[in-house]
């Protein structure tokens, strides 16, 4: 496996992504939909400009793994004279004054291990997405490197001419590199370094503690638990889809979309995760920002996806200051899908909502007034359920009924029937009921294929589509029931490519898709599971787990050919895949011990 072996650390304010070589290739600034400072990752692979480098001279090989339990990344680099040197990574996480402090800062930690290594700090930020070359100014302890809209400082105790001419040295002493915004630091800094890296690990394992965690595969579940915070933008609760741009779902396939906003349609699959992981505070801030989104929309009409502070313009745009990565543009900036139809999110609201009626750990409950509130979104369901639209997967030249926006719409109503009857309100849960029978209807109507003996992809058509998977999950067709296990068998047998799911098979806006979407291989996994195919479902979980990076991290997509992870990255979906997997198909605890 190639090109995304990168771990990912942050705070829920900022993030950044290491190489093998302990290189930050990747980090956004204010916040996660931020100017990419460090970008060398869409940078055509050349790691000259946009990046943060600790270069050991004569390097052979190295280690990266992450402390456990935490969102501290550790590089080793091996010389060829059996030297080596250390780089720890972290962005500061802890509580403070009543609050958690997680500041705009990354901090590198380079101390020697073993030899008399030589080393070179190479700190090269960019703005405007690669196109500015800073002005630089600098202290006695620092280096500003000023942009256009903000300037970033790097406080550090290593030799600041050093660093500005990248001059090699022997590195004969621990090292501190604070890169924030531009505050004076006023203490020492390899005191602020370490007091910040202890104060950060404690916080990590008390978080990690608090996790409702299955008896096996605990590792990859803490792994993509902290993945998934690390996700959140904290300021408000939103969970953006991955933290990059533009890193293509196919080489050289122009599938190349921007993924640091909101998708509402994440929305359920996120709070079950965090339901499942018991992540009690993360998921009531989550349900807070998409209940926000639903009740302060204009006229009822809720976009797909939105930005970090619920924005609702995310124009987008090609840049050209970058090549791509490893060469593969375009760059995009923003995502066009905001101005899509897509049904769903009306239902994906709802969905995710009703966890706050049912949930006594919610403090305090939902009630009748969040019920009235939730109802015109269940009415637009109502509406829209047969309409065409782009779909799940945001075809940007076609629309048609797509039998998964339907079934979202009747779960709409579904819910809405669930909650007033938890609300001791009969009348209406029975007007939700008969709502939802409707929608149901025309689905089996429409939507069942009796040649193909499965349900399709849209209304009248002959075309499969793996999100149908997820039919017995939403509780729209009973585990066994006969046109499900058909569905499920029709699936596999034209969208699976050896162990891995496509979304689809056909031509799309963009040709023959080309690898196979990770989170359709967790659907088909669960449908699996569904249907008593336990054993096969187990056996593809650990096939899945295999297919992460040696960080344990997922993407978007895999190519089953090559063994490579494509699309943005960490992909949030994916993720929050292996969560559900692994609770759902693990033995007990009270089996196990």
């Amino acid at each position: 496996m190639t090109g995304l072996d990168l771990a990912v650390i942050g705070n829920c304010e900022v993030a950044a992504m290491i190489d093998r070589l302990g290189r930050i290739v990747w980090s956004c600034v204010p916040r996660f939909d931020g100017d990419p400072v460090f970008c060398a990752l869409l940078d055509g692979g050349e790691h000259e400009r946009g990046v943060c480098a600790v270069e050991l001279e004569d390097c052979v090989r190295s280690e990266q793994r992450y402390l456990p339990n935490t969102a501290i990344a550790e590089t080793i680099l091996h010389d060829a004279h059996g030297a080596a040197v250390r780089v720890v990574d972290f962005a500061p996480r802890f509580s403070l004054y009543d609050r958690t402090f997680h500041p705009m800062m990354l901090i590198r930690r380079i101390e020697p291990v073993a030899g008399s290594a030589t080393v070179r700090l190479r700190i090269r930020p960019r703005f405007g997405y690669g196109a500015i070359e800073p002005s630089i100014t600098h202290g006695s302890h620092h280096i500003r490197y000023v942009g256009p809209q903000l300037t970033l400082r790097v406080t550090t105790d290593a030799s600041i001419n050093a660093v500005l001419a990248e001059t090699p040295f022997v590195l004969n002493r621990e090292l501190t590199l604070v890169i924030g915004s531009d505050e004076s630091v006023t203490e020492s800094i390899p005191d602020l370094g370490r007091r910040f890296l202890a104060q950060t690990q404690d916080y990590w394992h008390s978080w990690s503690r608090g996790l409702s965690i299955p008896f096996e595969w605990q590792e990859a579940v803490i792994r993509a638990a902290i993945t998934l915070k690390l996700c959140t933008y904290e300021d408000t609760g939103a969970v953006v889809a991955a933290l990059t741009t533009s890193i293509p779902e196919a080489a050289n396939s122009s599938r190349n979309w921007d993924y640091r906003y909101c998708w509402l349609r994440d929305s359920y699959f996120v709070v079950q995760a965090l339901n499942r992981l018991g992540a009690t505070r993360t998921m009531e801030e989550y349900l807070r920002f998409i209940i926000n989104l639903a009740v302060n929309t204009a006229g009822g009409e809720l976009q797909p996806v939105y930005g970090l502070n619920g924005e609702t313009q995310l124009d987008e745009r090609l840049v050209d200051s970058l090549q791509g990565y490893r060469g593969m543009g375009p760059v995009r900036v923003g995502n066009m899908a905001y101005r899509q139809r897509q049904n769903d999110v009306y239902g994906a609201v709802v969905l995710s909502a009703t966890q706050a009626f049912f949930d006594s750990r919610l403090v305090p409950p939902a009630d009748r007034s969040l019920l009235e509130r939730l109802e015109p979104l269940g009415q637009k369901a109502l509406e829209v359920y047969a309409r065409p639209d782009a779909g799940l997967w945001e075809y940007r030249s076609r629309e048609r009924v797509h039998t998964f926006s339907s079934v979202i719409c009747w779960a709409a109503c579904d819910r809405l029937a669930r909650i007033a009857e938890r609300l001791g309100q009969p009348a209406k849960a029975q007007r939700w009921r008969e709502h939802a029978a409707v929608i149901h209807g025309e689905v089996c109507a429409h939507a069942w294929h009796e040649g193909i003996g499965a349900f399709t992809e849209s209304f009248g058509r002959e075309e499969l589509d793996a999100s149908l998977l997820l039919m017995a999950d939403l509780h729209f067709v009973a585990k066994d029931d006969p046109r499900f296990i058909g569905t499920v068998s029709a699936i596999e047998a034209q969208l699976l490519a050896g162990r891995h799911m496509f979304r689809y098979t056909v031509a799309d806006d963009l040709g023959l898709p080309e690898t196979a979407f990770n989170v359709c291989t967790f659907w088909y996994i669960g449908a699996l599971a569904n249907i008593g195919r336990r054993d096969e479902a187990r056996e593809l979980f650990e096939h899945m787990l295999s297919c992460r990076n040696p960080l344990g991290l997922l993407s978007e997509d895999f190519d089953p050919r090559t063994n490579e992870l494509w699309g943005n990255f960490p992909q949030t979906y994916s993720m929050v895949g292996v969560i559900n997997a692994a609770t759902r198909l693990s033995a007990s605890w009270e089996e196990a011990l």
